[in-house]
This record gives C-alpha cells, structure tokens and sequence, in this order.
C-alpha cells in the first residue's frame, strides 16, 4: 500500500478534483475531511463538514480523536486498497494523518496548482467564501445518513482525455456546511505566545521564559516557527529539557490551533541557580 498527497490551500478545488486526480494517480481510496472513501462509497470516518465549527472540523480533518482513528484505520486494513489519494492543505498535514492512521509517507505529491489554473481556483474559492458551498466526493444518496446539512445538488464526474471517449467515474455532492456561515477564522501571533509560554512554564527546569517570538512562513505549507529564550535551573540536563519543551510546545499548539508547527527554536539565555 502506498500514498499519494494532493495539496493545496483550503477552499482551491481539491475535493472537486479528487475523483480524476485519484483516477490518473491510480489510487483505488481516497482520505478527505475525515473520511475514507472506496469507489462510491463511504467506508468508515466522520465528516469534518458536518462539525459546527471550524475548529472542530480542522480538528475532525487531521483525526485528533483516536476513535475516529481506530475506526478508520481498522477499514484500511480490512479493505486493502493498493493506493490512498489524502487530501490535505499542505504537506505536513498530510504527513500528519499518514502517520495517525499507520500509513507510509506520500511517495508523490500533487499539487492543486499543477492541474488547475489560476482561473478556475479562484472561481473555487469565490464559490467557498460567498456562497458556502463545499465538495464531497461521493454521490448525494451516500452522503445523507453521514452528514445532517442541508445537501445541495449531485454532480456527475466525467474523465476524458483529447480523442477519447468520455468516462463515467462517479458523482459528487455540493453541501453547506453550518460553519460556512461564520466567516473567517484568524488566530492572533500573542495567542500561539500565550500557549507558548502555558506550555513551557509548566517544567520545573524552566525558571524563566524571555522573549517568544512567533514568524509564519509564506511557503505553501503556511507553517508557525516558534522561537523562544528562556533561563533554565542548574544541574539539569539541558538537551533533554529542551527537547521536552519542543516537543510539549509543537503538541499543544497543533493541537489547540490546528496550525503545522514547523520549528520550535529554544535558546538557552542563562543558568539559575536556586
């Protein structure tokens, strides 16, 4: 079993296109927004469109909970696919549910941008932000005893290459979700510094925090790096207190904020002794 990763930013058409991208890539189940989808049908997950909020469906997307890990997991063995398509908004969030699920990392990478214009992702993302309307890629009569919103119109997917008959692959359903209604969401720099700072007081070895400092990055993975100074007791193992207080601040703001935490930098400014 191998996996295929199709990226791109959020509300750009990956749902749209999962059925051809998983059809050219030859992967015979695709992971989108907490489901796992085989042919037409839903074999196991939850639906991160039918949360209540965006929080929560970010959370439901990366499988946070480890019953809706479990359970999805067990289908994956159970049905064997030889190839997954997972959707996800950057790398590392697809990285994230490989790795949650048992999975190998992506062998190939296919970005939105490689097989749909300019035009056409923002004409997706026009038809996310002013009228809600959001892509599940499995037909409509499928959808409805896993998702509780107000199901919208069933799309016919066609593949077809130039001097080639067109190809039935399946149909998808356009929803809207409750949470399309409540605008944006934005996570301000001096919470993740909030959260920062939480996590790493919380080590008996760190007797003083500094300086955080908070940068995200304008690659496509749209990451947070994190860096911060702090004055730890004397006497302590300072590599293995680190690496704790990396590892805790990575957990808790992923976990907490749904971002990718791409670095925690901590400096060790001085040495306290009691």
């Amino acid at each position: 079993m191998d996996v295929v990763a199709f990226v791109g930013p959020s509300g750009t058409g990956k749902s749209h296109r999962a059925l051809v991208v998983a059809h050219e890539c030859g992967a015979d189940a695709i992971i989108d927004d907490g489901l796992l989808i085989q042919g037409t049908k839903i074999i196991a997950g939850y639906s991160a469109k039918n949360e209540p909020n965006k929080i929560q469906a970010v959370k439901r997307a990366i499988f946070n909970e480890q019953k809706h890990v479990d359970e999805v997991a067990a289908a994956i063995r159970a049905h064997k696919p030889k190839r997954i398509l997972i959707l996800g908004t950057s790398n590392g969030m697809v990285e994230r549910i490989a790795e949650r699920l048992g999975l190998p990392k992506p062998h190939k990478v296919v970005r939105i941008e490689d097989i749909a214009s300019q035009r056409e992702i923002a004409k997706a993302r026009e038809a996310r932000l002013k009228d809600g309307k959001h892509i599940v890629p499995v037909p409509t009569i499928e959808l409805k005893p896993h998702f509780s919103g107000y199901l919208v119109d069933p799309l016919v997917v066609l593949f077809h290459r130039p001097r080639s008959k067109q190809r039935f692959l399946g149909e998808k359903s356009i929803v809207r979700p409750a949470f399309s209604y409540y605008g944006k969401l934005l996570i301000a720099d001096s919470v993740i510094e909030a959260l920062v700072r939480h996590v790493a007081a919380k080590y008996d070895a760190v007797r003083k925090i500094g300086a955080v400092r908070i940068r995200r990055t304008e690659d496509k993975d749209r990451a947070v790096l994190i860096a911060l100074d702090v004055t730890l007791r004397y006497g302590v193992q300072i590599v293995d207190v680190i690496r704790q207080v990396q590892d805790a601040i990575k957990a808790d703001v992923e976990y907490m904020t749904a971002m990718n935490v791409k670095a925690v930098n901590v400096e060790v400014k001085r040495l306290t002794i009691d």
